[in-house]
C-alpha cells in the first residue's frame, strides 16, 4: 500500500519553478530573503507549478545546483536594480539600490537557461536581467528622458490602485507575444523606474509601450521559453486576459520540460 502511494505521488507531482527571491532587512535589522505572494500564487493556481522560493545569494546556492532541482525560473521583480558595472557603466545616484548577489545568480542563471533550453520567465526586473545577462544595457531613469512618461508605481493608494492597468502595450504584428494573446494591444499595469537602452545580442523587442518603452521580449532563436515583459502580469494573474496566457504558456513549456520535451518560445 505504501508502495501504490509513493507511486501516485510521483505521478502526480507538479514540476518545479523556482521563484527568484529578494534581499531585505525586515524592521531595518532581520536580514531576509522574500518573494510576493502572488508569484506563488500566479505559479501554482495558474501555471500548475510548484513554487519554489530561492535564496538568489551565490554563497548559499550554485547556478548548476538550481538548474538540477528547478525544471524552470520565474525571475521577479524587487526594489534593487541590476548593477551598472554588469553591463559596462559606472554607478550614478539615478542607479538606486542594488543586489549584487542577486546579480551573481540570475545574469549566469539566465545564460546558461537560455543555452540548456530550460524555461525562463522574466518580469520586471527579470525583463532587465535577461537583457543584461545577454550584452544589454538599460536606462538608469526612465522618467528623466525627453518624451516618455513617468512608469514608476504610484507612491500612494491602495495595492489595487497601485497595480492598476495604465497604459496600452503595442506587439509586433505576428510576433509570438500577439499570437499568444491573440491582440495587437494589450492594457498593462506599470511598476518600473528603469527600461532598456539598447537590447543585448538575440534580443527581441516584442512590444513596447505608447512613449516607446520596451516592454515586451523573447531571445531570439532560443532553444526554450524566453518570454519576458517589463509589467507586473503575476498581479490577479488567474483573472487578467493578459496575465493568465502568458503563466499558462510558461506552465506549458516548465511541464514539457520536466517530462523531457523542449518546446520552442516560438511555439507558446
Amino acid at each position: 500500500m505504501q508502495a501504490e502511494a509513493g507511486r501516485d505521488w510521483q505521478t502526480m507531482r507538479r514540476p518545479i519553478v523556482g521563484i527568484i527571491g529578494n534581499s531585505y532587512l525586515i524592521n531595518d535589522q532581520y536580514p531576509a530573503h522574500a518573494g510576493g505572494t502572488m508569484n506563488s500564487e500566479a505559479i501554482a493556481q495558474v501555471a500548475n507549478c510548484l513554487p519554489l522560493l530561492v535564496p538568489a545569494d551565490p554563497r548559499l546556492v550554485s547556478v548548476g545546483e538550481l538548474m538540477e532541482v528547478c525544471d524552470g525560473f520565474l525571475l521577479t521583480g524587487g526594489r534593487p536594480n541590476v548593477h551598472p558595472e554588469e553591463y559596462g557603466e559606472p554607478e550614478t545616484p539615478a542607479h538606486g539600490d542594488f543586489d549584487r548577489a542577486r546579480d551573481a545568480i540570475t545574469l549566469p542563471l539566465v545564460r546558461a537557461c537560455v543555452e540548456r533550453g530550460q524555461p525562463i520567465l522574466g518580469v520586471c526586473r527579470g525583463f532587465q536581467e535577461v537583457n543584461v545577462a545577454l550584452g544589454g544595457t538599460l536606462h538608469p531613469e526612465i522618467r528623466d528622458l525627453p518624451g516618455r512618461m513617468n512608469h514608476r508605481m504610484p507612491p500612494d493608494g491602495t495595492l489595487e490602485e497601485k497595480f492598476a492597468l495604465r497604459h496600452v502595450v503595442r506587439f509586433r504584428k505576428g510576433g509570438v507575444f500577439h499570437r499568444l494573446m491573440g491582440a495587437e494591444e494589450v492594457m498593462t499595469n506599470t511598476l518600473h523606474g528603469q527600461g532598456i537602452k539598447s537590447p543585448g545580442a538575440r534580443i527581441a523587442i516584442e512590444g513596447h509601450a505608447p512613449d516607446g518603452t520596451p516592454e515586451a521580449l523573447h531571445v531570439e532563436g532560443a532553444r526554450g521559453f524566453t518570454l519576458s515583459v517589463q509589467w507586473h502580469p503575476e498581479w490577479r494573474a488567474g483573472q487578467d486576459p493578459v496575465s493568465r496566457p502568458l503563466f499558462e504558456a510558461f506552465g506549458r513549456a516548465v511541464h514539457a520540460w520536466a517530462d523531457g520535451r523542449l518546446p520552442s518560445a516560438l511555439s507558446a
